[in-house]
């Protein structure tokens, strides 16, 4: 007996909420795998030559930042599983920056210690920089972005590439990569630092570059760290000897954070450099500004998610405000590290708060950490970084660009690695505007838009069929398009198609006349590609009319031509395609129901009770060879064959199926099982394409109950249905058997 004043609960359940929150942990912790390894990397790069002393601020600095920018970003974003941190193009631009402030102080000869200059420099810059995104932000003004060419944005962000392998090289060596100091890269050990962390570079490419395995990064940069450790005791080389050689990071001290608005400090500063420093403050708040639309953007793509683009200016302009107030540099959301917590189950903001708490958590260890990797580990993850960046602007951005925008984007990688980004900022303007002004005029991308009910083709047509067209001609929308789209133009046209979508959720063609326009940047492919995903979803068919070879190539290299894409070369003729695909389909569904009319009316003898059939029925289309029904399964419906033909098939030896009996149009079949509750006795499989009506038990049982006449009408049908068959059957046993076909052998005959 039980004590009924003890009650079993059921089984706990795993919290939902909890579940969360775990997978978010998790995601963020795949993230601060990325964020750690390239936080040190980024301090080396901008701490490096002259500033190396002060490695430890540099790595305080990019952990606060990361920090600051995770809470911020995370807990703003309209992308609530977004992780932000310092950028690799934002960490070649803040260390070209460094770069200049310590080159004024050297040039004017001041006795004044380098790190507060720097440290300034970057908090002010990063102030300004999240001023200017949240003016963007605040004014709707950051959609101009999109207007900027697409060369001139590759431009700069393959320059800031270079600049990365350029300054992995000096972090490896110590020395600048400049004709100057040549003699210097003659040296045996510094060949040998570079060679290994050219053998790194490469594997990191031909392993983690194809996985992104989450775990592969730091699994890569361990086993160079053993590797080198191994070659060294192999070699006899001491830790000391390595480390005086040169292979190896003096140990920094332990990282010390500082704000660096004192009053001395502030006195001291070198004010009459700021207008030397302006190109690159500004290059700063370029790259910085591009980068948060691109990853925002290549985060929008990979995940299906629309992003806020208003609301992550402001965002990240607030968190790089807040960075630069504590000493930091730029950053923004990071594609990597936001796709990698993606894919790790993160979905909250939970996870940004993770990479912020285990980049404080550095602070502690990284210094200790790092005067125990070689330099050739670190370095060649930079060279990897900064070949990549390169690759991706030079190398594959071929196939997106004319020649024309290809010669401008390599003219402005080279000016600014030459001259620095003050003249590849104003040569990259010019280039842009007089590509702007040359291809196009500043007017709207659509001329006119019409529908199939009030424009139409050519063809005469019947009564019916223009009835049928002013009835439904609503499902052909057409676009009238003009000027030269580029990027801007073809987005306000995505939005307009968006809109045309959502307003006529009948529309089932989608017409784009390019008669009036003159040419299509390699930019817009990507708001095409955004309309063709919008329409696919809709199930909605686009149109292209006029499409010259030119921009054909175009939207061809972006995939946009292909499934769900026609090209018609005349208006008149699309418009006419798109009428017969629709007139013939509503003739074929107004002469289905009609022909199956008949043979309900002729079954049941009554029209009404054949409008009340159709309605229990459910069309049902196959395919020739498509299994209708499998032998032994339940009886739970019957199917009236409207058009096509279908066999009844019986096992046979070796596992092959016999045709024991065909049924073409307006016949029936499972009758017997539906009043009988019986397993199907035989496989039922389409032997041409056809159309069937089904119905099942419960609409049977419904008729029954609700329209007993209809019921006793159909099972009157049933059993002459199966008395002809047993006819058929008694006929055909008997020719077997010899007779004449009329009865059985012997038996007498009526």
């Amino acid at each position: 007996m039980t004590d009924p004043a003890i009650v079993l609960s059921p089984a706990p359940r795993f919290n939902p909420a909890l579940k969360r929150a775990l997978n978010d942990i998790l995601g963020g912790g795949a993230a601060s795998v990325l964020t750690v390894t390239f936080g040190l990397s980024y301090s080396l790069l901008i701490f490096a030559g002259p500033l190396s002393p002060y490695l430890s601020y540099g790595i305080t600095a990019t952990f606060v930042s990361s920090a600051v920018l995770a809470v911020v970003i995370g807990l703003g974003s309209s992308l609530p599983f977004a992780v932000a941190a310092p950028d690799s193009s934002t960490a070649a631009v803040t260390g070209i920056l460094a770069a200049s402030v310590v080159e004024r102080i050297e040039a004017a000869n001041l006795q004044t210690s380098l790190l507060s200059p720097v440290l300034i420099t970057l908090g002010l810059s990063t102030v300004l920089t999240g001023l200017v995104l949240c003016g963007l932000g605040l004014t709707r003004l950051g959609r101009a972005i999109r207007y900027v060419p697409y060369p001139v944005v590759g431009g700069f962000l393959g320059a800031t590439g270079l600049l990365i392998a350029l300054g992995a090289i000096r972090v490896i060596t110590n020395h600048p990569l400049q004709f100057a100091t040549l003699s210097q890269f003659a040296d045996h050990t510094i060949l040998l630092e570079l060679g290994a962390a050219c053998a790194m570079a490469l594997v990191l490419y031909l392993t983690w570059h194809r996985s992104r395995s989450p775990f592969g990064l730091p699994i890569i940069l361990v086993g160079g760290v053993l590797t080198a450790h191994l070659a060294f005791w192999i070699t006899g080389v001491s830790f000391d000897d390595a480390r005086a050689l040169g292979w190896t990071f003096q140990p920094p001290p332990q990282a010390v954070f500082m704000l660096p608005w004192h009053t001395g400090d502030l006195a001291r500063y070198p004010w009459f450099a700021i207008p030397d420093l302006l190109g690159n403050v500004v290059a700063v708040i370029f790259v910085t500004a591009s980068s948060t639309l691109f990853n925002t953007t290549g985060i929008e793509v990979a995940t299906h998610r629309e992003a806020n683009l208003e609301r992550e200016l402001n965002v990240t302009g607030a968190a790089n405000i807040l960075t630069g107030l504590l000493g930091g540099y730029p950053g923004c959301s990071s594609i990597s590290r936001s796709l990698l917590n993606y894919s790790s189950g993160g979905r909250g903001r939970l996870s940004g708060l993770t990479v912020a708490a285990l980049s404080l958590l550095m602070l502690a260890v990284a210094p200790e950490l790092l005067g125990f990797i070689p330099k050739f580990v670190l370095g060649g993850l930079l060279l990897y970084l900064g070949a990549d960046q390169l690759h991706k602007w030079i190398i594959e951005s071929r196939k997106r660009l004319s020649k024309l925008e290809y010669l401008s984007l390599i003219a402005i990688i080279v000016i600014i690695v030459a001259w620095g980004f003050v003249p590849g900022i104003l040569i990259g303007v010019i280039i842009g505007c007089a590509t702007f002004a040359f291809s196009a005029a500043r007017v709207e991308s659509i001329k006119y838009s019409f529908d199939g009910s009030e424009y139409r083709s050519s063809l005469d047509r019947s009564r019916d069929d223009q009835d049928v067209l002013l009835a439904h001609g609503g499902k052909i929308q057409g676009l009238n398009l003009q000027s030269y789209l580029f990027f801007g133009s073809a987005n306000r046209l995505y939005q307009h198609v968006k809109r045309l979508l959502q307003e006529h959720p009948e529309c089932r063609y989608l017409l784009f006349d390019f008669k009036l326009v003159t040419g299509v940047d390699s930019s817009a492919a990507y708001s095409f590609a955004q309309i063709k995903r919008s329409a696919h979803d809709l199930g909605v068919e686009l149109i292209l009319v006029h499409l010259s070879s030119a921009a054909e190539k175009v939207l061809r290299s972006s995939d946009f031509v292909g499934e769900g894409v026609t090209i018609v070369p005349e208006l008149d003729h699309a418009l006419e395609w798109c009428e017969n695909e629709l007139i013939a389909q509503h003739q074929e569904l107004a002469q289905e129901e009609a022909s199956l009319r008949d043979w309900f009316t002729g079954i049941l003898d009554s029209e009404d009770d054949a409008d009340e059939l159709i309605r229990r029925c459910q069309r049902l289309e196959v395919e020739a060879g498509d299994v209708i029904v499998q032998a032994g399964a339940p009886a739970d419906s019957m199917h009236f064959i409207l058009e096509g033909r279908v066999g009844v098939m019986v096992p046979a030896d070796d596992d092959r199926t016999t045709r024991v009996r065909s049924l073409g149009r307006y016949t029936t079949i499972g009758e017997m099982g539906l009043v009988s509750n019986t397993p199907r006795s035989a496989t039922i499989q389409a032997e041409v394409d056809s159309v069937l009506y089904v119905l099942n038990t419960h609409q049977f049982d419904a008729i029954k109950t609700e329209d007993p006449a209809l019921s006793h009408k159909l099972l009157t049908y049933f059993v002459s249905v199966m008395a002809e068959r047993l006819t058929f059957a008694n006929r055909t046993i008997a020719v077997l058997r010899g007779g004449d076909g009329r009865g059985w052998p012997g038996q007498a005959r009526p």
